[in-house]
């Protein structure tokens, strides 16, 4: 077969050299695929993981165009993430740094993510890579975040929920006192555990919160401030949960802190926030369509 021939196959069928490259990295990764949504469905910290590759998928249809012949440029940009990602897969897989098992999993990870966007640059091109950077970027939240990262981020989020509740409390006027991540009040002294951070809403809220803003702004700046109030919100609808599950154990009945409300009600808080986060969306492409009708 001719080099001119050659060049007409990878042209003509971008979608087959996709399937061919995405079929290999199953292949290779499907150990580390299969791991991380067994991770999900065991840990609420990872639960997010489920997500990302159906939305991911969905959001590339919605804006799918007939592609275009990728260019000899497009075809080295790919071929070197397809290198980067057999290599970060064969430093994993031979041991050559020192990774815990869980840092390996996001190694392995992150290499299938480059793998898949550089399957995706070498087969349609850098034209379709711009109308589908975001679920392209997206994907990435498919690397499960080590806990050496994790543990900081819950840090914070207890410290945060434990700064709101005591600024919810404050505000009706019931006395206070905060000592690391215990709450005291008249007749009660609450511990923000790990397990109370949140972590598995917030990371859904921020997640749901990229992808609605994406879906529905225009700008890059108002997306990104719309995304990064996404993280104070979380902060707040769970300091919210633990004012009124402080409220009702002291005022109603003390079995709120054990009861369904406590375990199950997490949900009614993230409808909360969601709600929160789509009026500002709602403000911010009134905004964009007021400039607009002003050009």
């Amino acid at each position: 077969m001719s080099s001119t021939d050659r060049k007409s196959i990878f042209q003509s069928s971008p979608i087959l050299i996709f399937s061919i490259l995405a079929v290999i990295s199953l292949a290779i990764w499907w150990s580390a695929l299969a791991s991380s949504f067994a991770l999900a469905l065991r840990d609420d910290q990872y639960t997010h993981l489920l997500l990302i590759l159906p939305v991911s998928v969905a959001l590339i249809f919605m804006d799918w165009k007939s592609p275009e012949p990728a260019t000899k440029s497009s075809f080295g940009i790919g071929s070197s993430l397809l290198v980067a990602a057999a290599f970060a897969f064969i430093t994993a897989r031979l041991g050559a740094i020192s990774l815990r098992p869980e840092e390996r999993l996001s190694m392995n990870m992150l290499a299938l993510v480059i793998w898949w966007i550089g399957a995706f640059i070498f087969s349609f091109g850098t034209r379709a890579l711009r109308r589908a950077l975001f679920p392209l970027c997206f994907l990435f939240w498919l690397v499960p975040i080590p806990q050496w990262l994790l543990n900081p981020i819950v840090r914070l989020l207890q410290e945060g929920s434990v700064t709101s509740a005591r600024l919810f409390l404050a505000a009706v006027g019931v006395p206070v006192t905060v000592d690391g991540t215990f709450l005291t009040i008249p007749g009660l002294t609450i511990e923000v555990a790990r397990e109370c951070s949140s972590i598995r809403s917030s990371l859904m809220l921020v997640v749901t919160t990229m992808v609605v803003a994406q879906m529905f702004l225009r700008s890059a700046w108002r997306k990104a401030v719309v995304i990064a109030l996404a993280i104070p919100l979380s902060v707040a609808k769970n300091g919210l949960r633990i004012f009124v599950l402080a409220m009702l154990s002291t005022h109603v009945d003390r079995s709120f802190l054990t009861g369904r409300l406590h375990h199950e009600g997490g949900v009614i808080y993230f409808v909360i926030a969601l709600v929160a986060v789509c009026l500002l969306i709602w403000v911010a492409r009134h905004g964009e369509q007021k400039r607009k009708f002003t050009e």
